[in-house]
């Protein structure tokens, strides 16, 4: 099957596809779980389609700890069902689903105390890889190890000696959360979703009781249209109880956000050839490779202000740097900090007044005929989520539908560039050789578009200056940039440099050096003006700005409106 492109063509004609015809399911919210519920619906002979009021993945599904993992704070906790679940969707990824976009990442948990720690961390850690075994996806995941204080120093050198006595190892997943929600909607929209980013739902269309649709506003052309449809399914997040708004109903569950901020600072800053996973008095703090750099997080605050644009203080950033630096022999400062992000939780609203101790379990509801809302959850879940949303809006076809819908078979639909990822995976020394890339440049390529890299190499064959890196930036080439114009759906500049790269956290600069090479390389794909190439490299600059300036105010009233001194690109209300 050939890939969908998520060109600007295509997203035009999907808008006119579904203003034209009936869908089955509507799904409002392009993050993870609205991109798995268009890939589930698709596959199983559904007519659906998207709307996302800002980019793929430009809420929670890019600012979470990039972490794919069971969740061993949630085996303390008792929720064995949940970890279990965690697990067995680990390893599907790993295994089958996205094994070029997943990758295996090895976690030292430095213990404090003789004894006891030892005997209680070693038993979860056994439960934890017993748990991953018997889901039958576990066989690429090594088990944990317990280590002495010295072998702990061998492994991280920059581990203070005093700060431990000795250490377990135990092995998780990360990846690039951005990227897996976007090659998630490519795949959907290969199997004929339709996919409509910057569209935004105005209104729900009721007949009587029932919501049989949404009037949407195109945000890149200013046009309206009559989206109807069986079934509306509300996977927007933090946005659930907004959306639900729309149809003039409570609805039966809330979400709470809770803030977690991450910092990225250069590999370099820690010695240590694996994650290291710390626990503080309110919850557990990771350090994660990626890439050159390292991600340190998160913190679990309560967050009642904007949520586009959630924003790290300099109490969070100074929280997360004292809890990393109880452990390091040379401790981090302020300036060794690469980028910050902050991100939202849309955890189900409980009784407790403490975020950390509020469920990661999602729920299911017709709220009211014709309305799905699906909330709750963690990325790691996210396609059980979307399996239990579109079998909800299924049942909610009633008797009455023309056709027999199947059950759901995204646990064997691999994501684009899944399938043959290995065998080039193999072949990258070939790849190189026939390219003249570099082995490493392959490597990197081959771990964010797997097996259709070959589309990205035509690209430099057709023309080699795109095979050259971003000259501020150099772990992207300019090709990727252009890839991610014409079939990964990027429409403007912060699309690119945040989420189809990660310039925007990877630079010392926070992509501002390497904003008007990208504004040039999109500009022609786009039909940009040169009015407009300066608007989207100028709204860039000031949006780095305003994130750099919340970053110095004392709390989170401060930040936010620090934060908000930088308009959207484009309007979303």
């Amino acid at each position: 099957m050939e890939a969908f492109p998520l060109s600007p063509v295509n997203r035009e004609a999907a808008l006119e596809d579904m203003a034209a015809q009936p869908l089955d399911i509507l799904i409002i919210g392009g993050g993870v779980v609205g991109a798995g519920a268009a890939l589930d619906a698709a596959t199983r002979g559904l007519r659906v389609g998207l709307v996302e009021a800002r980019d793929l993945a430009s809420g929670t599904s890019s600012r979470s700890s990039k972490l794919i993992h069971g969740g061993l704070r949630y085996l303390e906790m008792l929720d064995f069902g949940l970890v279990a679940e965690a697990l067995s969707e680990r390893g599907l990824m790993l295994e089958k689903l996205a094994p070029h976009l997943v990758k295996p990442v090895k976690f030292l948990y430095p213990l404090k105390h003789r004894g006891w720690e030892r005997w209680y961390l070693g038993a979860g850690l056994a439960l934890y890889d017993a748990m991953s075994k018997a889901s039958g996806h576990g066989a690429g995941v090594p088990l944990h190890r317990h280590l002495t204080r010295r072998g702990a120093l061998r492994t991280a050198p920059s581990l203070n000696k005093d700060s431990l006595v000795g250490a377990v190892q135990y092995y998780d997943a990360v990846v690039d959360d951005a990227r897996h929600t976007m090659t998630i909607a490519r795949t959907a929209a290969t199997y004929g979703a339709r996919i409509a980013t910057r569209t935004r739902v105005v209104d729900l269309i009721r007949e009587g009781e029932r919501v049989t649709g949404a009037r949407v506003v195109d945000l890149e052309a200013d046009r309206t249209y009559t989206v109807r449809a069986r079934q509306v399914v509300n996977a927007t997040g933090v946005w659930t109880d907004d959306t639900q708004g729309l149809a003039n109903e409570r609805g039966q569950f809330h979400v709470r956000s809770s803030k977690g901020i991450h910092l990225v600072v250069p590999r370099d800053r820690i010695r240590s050839s694996s994650g290291i996973i710390l626990r503080t008095e309110k919850s557990v703090l990771f350090v994660i490779p990626w890439g050159r750099h390292w991600i340190i997080g998160t913190t679990d605050t309560d967050w009642s202000l904007d949520k586009a644009h959630p924003a790290a203080s300099q109490k969070d950033i100074r929280y997360l740097l004292d809890e990393v630096n109880s452990v390091l022999r040379v401790p981090l400062t302020e300036a060794d900090v690469e980028g910050v992000y902050a991100g939202l939780r849309p955890l189900l609203a409980g009784e407790s007044a403490d975020t950390s101790a509020l469920s990661r379990e999602h729920a299911v509801a017709h709220s009211v005929p014709g309305l799905v809302v699906i909330a709750g959850g963690k990325y790691t879940t996210y396609r059980v989520m979307a399996k239990d949303a579109v079998d909800e809006a299924v049942h909610g076809l009633g008797e009455n539908f023309d056709r027999r819908v199947p059950p759901s078979i995204t646990e064997d639909v691999p994501l684009l560039g899944a399938e043959g990822y290995r065998a080039m995976w193999n072949a990258r020394n070939q790849l190189a050789a026939e390219s003249g890339l570099d082995e490493f440049r392959i490597t990197h390529l081959l771990n964010r578009y797997g097996s259709m890299v070959g589309d990205v190499l035509a690209l430099i064959r057709d023309d080699p200056a795109l095979g050259v890196p971003l000259a501020a930036a150099d772990d992207y080439l300019r090709a990727e940039v252009v890839f991610g114009t014409t079939h990964e759906g990027a429409l403007h500049l912060d699309d690119v440099l945040c989420r189809r790269t990660r310039i925007s956290i990877e630079t010392f600069d926070r992509g501002t050096d390497s904003c008007k090479e990208v504004a040039d390389l999109m500009g022609p794909l786009l039909g940009w003006s040169p009015e407009q190439r300066e608007r989207e490299v100028a709204h860039y600059l000031a949006r780095v700005a305003a994130e750099r300036e919340s970053q110095t105010m004392p709390d989170d009233e401060t930040a936010d409106g620090a934060r908000l001194g930088a308009a959207d690109i484009v309007p979303v209300s």
